[in-house]
This record gives C-alpha cells, structure tokens and sequence, in this order.
C-alpha cells in the first residue's frame, strides 16, 4: 500500500516589498524560519505559509488568508496597541461576531492581501 499521507499544506503569499512584508509579518507575532532565493517562511504555532517576492496586483487583490486563533479579540487588541495600521498604512478592521459562529476582524497587509483572524465562539 502507497504512503498518501499529508504532512502540511502552506500557501504562497504575494509580497509588493518583500523585506517591508518580511518586518511586517514579524511585527504581528509570525515567526520568520527561513528566508532566502525569494521565498520566506512564517510560522505562529502550528500555522505558516510561505511569503514570497512576487506581485501581480490582480494577485494580491484577490488573495484572502484565514488564521483561526484561539481570542481574536486578543489579537485584535495587540494590533491596535502595536500601532500596526498607522506603521504600515494598513486596515484593521473592527471585531465582529458573524453569523456562522465566528468572533473576526479583517486585517489587509501592506501588499494588499486580506486576513481574516478568527476564533470559534
């Protein structure tokens, strides 16, 4: 019998400035593990993705991450104390309880692509 089993799954983030994304993400509580030959690797706990130095705008526009954590509300509230949107001209948005059972916020990195940072309730 074949060995089919997943160890991971990542996704390619776009980067328009690839050493400001790198700062970016670092500064929002990723870690960056790796970095080099245009790709970067980020991990917070036991997620991660990869960050990489190519931009196409349509790209970036339409990329859309989801962190599941355990207290968005948390998070929501380390952003804003870190001064992350004024620093990287970037959007937070505010918190919000959905109707599928999620508490989220919106947050847009500074190439454009749009996190959802979100806790079951």
């Amino acid at each position: 019998m074949p060995n089919l089993n997943s160890v991971e799954l990542k996704a390619f983030v776009p980067s328009r400035d690839f050493q400001r994304s790198q700062v970016f993400y670092q500064d929002i509580g990723f870690e960056m593990k790796y970095a080099g030959h245009g790709v970067a690797y980020f991990a917070h706990g036991n997620c991660s993705f990869l960050l990489q130095d190519y931009f196409h705008p349509d790209f970036a526009a339409n990329c859309m991450m989801h962190l599941l954590v355990e207290d968005a509300a948390a998070w929501h509230a380390e952003l804003i104390r870190r001064g992350i949107a004024e620093r990287y001209q970037v959007k937070i948005g505010e918190l919000k309880e959905q109707p599928w059972g999620m508490l989220d916020f919106p947050l847009t990195d500074p190439s454009g692509v749009l996190w959802h940072i979100a806790q079951n309730v």
